[in-house]
């Protein structure tokens, strides 16, 4: 049986790895590590949680042991997908390499760029970076590649699924052409396959048979949920999560709850808080402070529930936790072995709970043919009703803009009346246009009536007739008789001359001497 002592590493290497606790190599440990040290380029398939990032950081500990970085050029680079990854990896890199000066760098979003900024103009030996936090410095001027020795891609194929892999062919092109390059991956999609035909040279092909099967200390459940409307299937799988918590009462010490979407991991949290669970978030959206501080509180218990996503919760390493809850049934056969992995471990009992809706059958089936069993059904603790609900509802729920549409167009429709409104006033006095208009005594159609006045800019008439009404601005209650018939001409009727009373005469006499005066 191979031994560590057997891989011709640097002896300062060695004893960190003894101190660690290890003696073994595994498989892929064991075949990547003696072609790395003869400085030939490897292309390792290996799944998360076989021993991968020891694969590569060994043999680069050992290979950079002698020599001295130069500001700003770092010595070897390695990228990986997620924040969370790139940290552990820095931690292998800690513990593998505390014996041997060797300066590292860590460039992941979330992080200021002034205290990378001031790592990187030192001088690193390791640089550990995601790929566009790595592009985000080198297009500042603040990184050459020039100096690049040894370059590692890790988990290239959740590279490829987020989007990666034109940034990692725009730095395999800002690196040297004499570099030596490690690739692993856990599968090799044609486009992975592709860039290491272009950018390997005759590499060293190790394939471990990928993880196909679950521990025997998990105990794996699947249970069907059959939602009563496809507007309710949301709200109601959120039921489910809740009612299968608590059928697990104290035995669920902690959870990670999976989720295949960035904005079903924030509903399902809000959800769970709504209703008084400990849980957080986290997905590759969030910043890194906040991760790296919901992380800690899973970690030393703080936080009970962890909702995430495949990407964010990748290749963590966290110890004790009791329950793997897969809201959704992942779209990768191989993530289900991952997702379950992360319970159970180190001889550890543990429990993964899946549950599944009709449209999850094909997904199901893939599942069960990789790990060539049957995943018990288990009774639902809680069974939706035979009937559709109303969509209102939920506060957190994805059919919540929906519902409000709905109610929105049922309040139009009350606000219209079944019955025409009764017309105002001034529209009751008016003649209505369906019915004959009026004629005088004698026959005649009345004469017209002038068109209102404009309003003025406060938008009152300019007149003061609105009521048919002769009111005129300054006579007070002496109104002179000629005035008056001008108005009633203008109406079309009669004169309605003012009774001559002493006083009324004698005020139209004055008003005719001070006008000949």
């Amino acid at each position: 049986m191979t031994k560590f002592t057997d891989l011709n590493l640097n002896p300062k290497v060695l004893k960190a790895v003894e101190e660690a606790g290890y003696e073994t190599p595994t498989p892929i440990q064991a075949g990547a590590i003696p072609p790395a040290l003869e400085g030939r380029d490897v292309l390792g398939i290996a799944q998360t949680g076989t021993g991968k990032t020891a694969s590569f950081t060994l043999p680069m500990i050992t290979a950079l042991a002698r020599g001295r970085a130069r500001a700003r050029m770092p010595r070897s680079l390695v990228l990986c997908p997620t924040r969370e990854l790139a940290a552990q990896v820095a931690e292998n890199f800690d513990t593998y390499a505390k014996h041997v000066k060797l300066t590292k760098a860590l460039l992941i979003g979330g992080v200021s760029f002034k205290e990378q900024e001031q790592l990187i103009d030192k001088g690193v030996d390791v640089l550990i970076a995601t790929p566009g936090r790595l592009l985000d410095h080198f297009e500042r001027g603040k990184l050459i590649l020039n100096d690049v020795k040894i370059m590692v891609v890790d988990e290239a194929d959740r590279m490829l699924d987020m989007g990666f892999i034109p940034d990692i062919e725009r730095i395999f092109g800002l690196t040297p052409f004499t570099r030596q390059t490690l690739f692993f991956s856990a599968t090799m999609a044609s486009e992975i396959e592709r860039i290491t035909n272009t950018f390997l040279s005759n590499p060293a092909k190790i394939e471990v048979a990928r993880q196909s099967s679950a521990s025997d200390t998990i105990t794996q459940k699947l249970v069907e949920l059959k939602p009563t409307h496809r507007s309710q299937a949301a709200k109601q799988k959120r039921e489910m999560l809740r009612a299968i918590i608590n059928a697990e009462g104290d035995a669920c010490t902690n959870a990670i709850i999976f989720c295949n979407r960035k904005v079903d991991v924030d509903t399902v949290a809000k959800s769970l808080k709504t209703h008084g669970y400990n849980a957080e978030p986290i997905h590759g959206d969030l910043d890194q402070s906040h991760r790296t501080r919901t992380l800690d509180g899973f970690r030393d218990g703080t936080i009970k529930f962890l909702v995430a996503s495949d990407v964010a919760a990748r290749g963590l390493d966290v110890p004790n936790v009791s329950h793997i809850l897969n809201y959704d049934v992942p779209g990768h056969a191989e993530d289900y072995v991952h997702r379950i992995g992360r319970t159970g471990r180190a001889g550890r009992k543990g429990t993964a709970i899946m549950i599944s809706v009709p449209s999850d059958d094909k997904l199901l089936g893939s599942i069960e043919a990789l790990i060539e069993t049957t995943i018990p059904r288990v009774e639902a603790p809680w069974q939706p009703g035979a009937a559709p609900e109303s969509p209102a509802a939920e506060d957190t729920g994805a059919s919540e803009k929906p519902a409000r549409r709905s109610r929105s167009r049922s309040k139009k429709a009350e606000a219209k009346p079944s019955e025409p409104a009764a017309p105002a006033p001034e529209a009751q006095e008016s003649t209505p246009r369906d019915t004959p208009k009026p004629r005088n005594e004698d026959g005649a159609k009345p004469a017209p009536r002038d068109k209102p006045a404009p309003r003025n800019r406060s938008g009152r008439r300019n007149d003061r007739n609105d009521r048919g009404q002769s009111q005129v601005v300054g006579m007070g209650d002496h109104l002179p008789s000629f005035i008056a018939l001008s108005f009633a001409e203008r109406r079309g009727g009669p004169a309605e001359t003012p009774q001559d009373t002493d006083e009324t005469a004698e005020d139209s006499t004055k008003d005719d001497n001070e006008n000949a005066a």
